[in-house]
């Protein structure tokens, strides 16, 4: 048996996935199982609770051959990262009492320095909470999600991607969910190891590159277009962000346009993704079309 956190999102889903495929067993922590009545219909064991309840990740781990574990995605965090340091919290009290055979966590580039992080600070603080488990652990530094460029699937019909990558074709770490999801499950049923690993997943990649995958798809030229710095306040608070809480998000994609995250951090080891920018929006636009 194998726990997956966050089994709704994308790199959850996919890691699941990937171990049904294998014919693992697996559990996952849910808050509404309506949501995921099709995990529970292809044999998923549901544990109900949510990522800040201790008793409910506990009761998650028992007994499981290896969990994988990830934060909630917060794009607009407190100036103390206060939501994330609690969760990351509960996952070290009950992994330590647990003490599984093996732990994956995702984390992503960047996640060894301490400063200019942007929301990315949340997950160096889960790699620093989790050094003293017992357990071995596993960190996947994950590049930026190709499927954060699905947007594109829509707004770039007028042949204009717009992002905040800035000069477009400065390659960073990008990856699919779909590597993420096989990579954790490796790491899951694989040979076993002691100690910790890190593991840097993607492959360096430029906006030029994605915006170049997606014309190929939508059959029609399309270039990305850096939106300006002035611009990107207002550019994330149309995307969501609440008006005055888009500091954490431009702080990280400063870092990233840098290079302040780039791959090749020493001790690490790296693992090149397989799916494509292209694979990703093909096959969006083919389930939007089913």
């Amino acid at each position: 048996m194998f726990l997956v956190m966050g089994i709704t999102g994308r790199v959850g889903g996919a890691t699941a996935k990937h171990l049904l495929a294998q014919g693992k067993k697996v559990r996952a922590l849910v808050r509404n199982r309506e949501k995921v009545a099709n995990w529970a219909d292809q044999g998923v064991e549901l544990v109900d609770g949510d990522w800040n309840d201790l008793a409910a990740i506990e009761r998650a781990l028992k007994g499981v051959e290896g969990a994988f574990v990830m934060l909630p995605a917060v794009w607009a965090p407190s100036p103390d990262y206060k939501e994330s340091k609690d969760v990351i919290a509960k996952y070290a009290e009950a992994l330590t009492k647990a003490a599984p055979p093996r732990v994956v966590a995702l984390s992503s580039m960047g996640a060894n320095k301490t400063s200019r992080l942007g929301i990315i600070t949340a997950l160096s603080l889960l790699e620093q909470g989790f050094r003293n488990l017992t357990s071995p652990v596993a960190f996947v530094r994950a590049g930026g999600f190709y499927e954060n460029f699905l947007y594109g699937l829509q707004v770039a019909q007028s042949g204009t991607l717009p992002v905040f990558y800035n000069p477009t074709n400065r390659k960073s770490t990008m990856v699919a969910t779909k590597d993420i999801g096989a990579q954790v499950a490796k790491l899951l049923t694989g040979p076993a190891w002691s100690g910790h690993r890190v593991i840097e997943l993607g492959s360096m990649v430029s906006a030029d590159e994605v915006a170049g995958q997606l014309g190929e798809v939508l059959k029609l030229e399309v270039k990305a277009f850096s939106i300006p710095r002035s611009g990107w306040a207002e550019a994330f608070e149309q995307s969501g962000l609440p008006k005055g809480q888009t500091g954490a998000a431009e702080e990280m994609f400063e870092s990233v346009n840098s290079g302040w995250m780039d791959l090749g951090v020493k001790g690490t080891e790296h693992v090149t993704g397989t799916t494509s920018a292209r694979d990703v929006f093909a096959a969006a636009q083919k389930a939007v079309k089913a």
